[in-house]
């Protein structure tokens, strides 16, 4: 039993307040570059802690307490979330806010290529993560008290906004590329079509718990970037893989999908429409931005890494990647993925 963050014995006696008298069995998740996060068993109860980094943060970055919110929310609806436990706001006995969740059993993919699933199998797993997207975005935000979850209209005018900023407040070496991705993409903004929905605003496949034997997403992870969004956010964020390599954090480009069993995107996307309802289709435009995000959270990985604060051993390793996701959003806007 061990943290980094915090005493553990101030965490039992959190517990034992909440849940009576038990024995506490700690451990650290190992890998992610977000929120703390720990298995807890107590009392007979497995259960998963989510915590907000110590430190600084970038400004609304790591909000563990929309994380809570979101699923408390959907846990009474068809999409495949843990089952809320407790939210505590308050800095002790912690040191920062978190929330407990019960701990699903299943198999997480980090690598989009699946080497240790059978190719029989591979294509069903792409397809159930495209129907539990679908189930989100078919979920009203009304009907779930989420209603004030986020701001209506011009989701991607105030997202390009929003991580642009986040980008320019970054303390680390600037990344030409990078700035002018985002320039391009202030400039050819699509038309505001009105849709709405949850937004996940990271959904991709290391994000997912999938049946230990079944290809079926049994919980939806990490909502910490969550709000009222567009739907073609999440599909264009979930379709990165197809447009960056295996080293660029687990992607697809120079695979032989049909070897693999891996459908190409455009079947994904196939799939997800068929189940999604009526929707606008998938641009250059959704692609880009997704790349462009990303690029711009490895940077804030990046700068917590000079600070000693990143949630991950392996942070300033992954950092670079943001150079990487910015060149293969410029190759977007150059046509040579499309």
């Amino acid at each position: 039993m061990s943290s980094s963050e915090f005493d553990p014995a101030q965490l039992k006696s959190f517990l034992q307040v909440h849940f009576g008298e038990g024995q506490l069995s700690l451990e650290r998740v190992v890998g992610g570059q977000s929120n703390p996060t720990y298995f807890v068993d107590y009392a007979g109860r497995r259960m998963v802690l989510r915590k907000k980094p110590v430190g600084a943060v970038l400004r609304g970055a790591h909000a563990v307490d929309r994380e809570y919110r979101v699923i408390a929310a959907l846990a009474t609806t068809d999409v495949p979330v843990p089952k809320p436990v407790l939210f505590h706001d308050a800095s002790t006995p912690l040191g920062t806010p978190f929330y407990l969740m019960e701990r699903l059993d299943g198999r997480v993919f980090h690598d989009c290529t699946l080497p240790d699933v059978r190719r029989e199998e591979r294509r069903s797993i792409y397809f159930a993560m495209a129907d539990a997207l679908a189930r989100l975005h078919s979920i009203r935000p009304a009907d779930v008290g989420l209603v004030d979850y986020g701001r209506a209209g011009n989701y991607f005018e105030r997202q390009v906004h929003r991580w642009t900023r986040q980008l320019r407040e970054s303390p680390g070496e600037k990344i030409a590329v990078l700035e002018r991705v985002g320039e391009w993409l202030s400039i050819h903004l699509p038309q505001d079509d009105g849709q709405m929905s949850i937004a996940h605003g990271d959904f991709r496949m290391g994000n997912l718990i999938f049946h230990p034997e079944r290809p079926e997403v049994i919980g939806i992870l990490d909502w910490e970037l969550s709000t009222l969004g567009h739907p073609l956010a999440d599909v264009g964020f979930c379709c990165m893989s197809w447009h960056t390599s295996p080293d660029e954090y687990g992607g697809l480009i120079g695979c032989d999908l049909c070897q693999l069993g891996i459908p190409s995107q455009g079947e994904f996307l196939d799939h997800y429409f068929a189940h999604s309802g009526p929707s606008s289709p998938l641009l250059p435009f959704h692609l880009i931005f997704a790349l462009f995000r990303f690029a711009v959270i490895f940077v804030g990985i990046g700068d917590r890494a000079i600070a000693g604060s990143a949630s991950a051993s392996d942070a300033a390793k992954v950092a670079p990647l943001a150079g990487r996701f910015a060149q293969r959003a410029a190759e977007l806007i150059e046509g040579t993925r499309l």
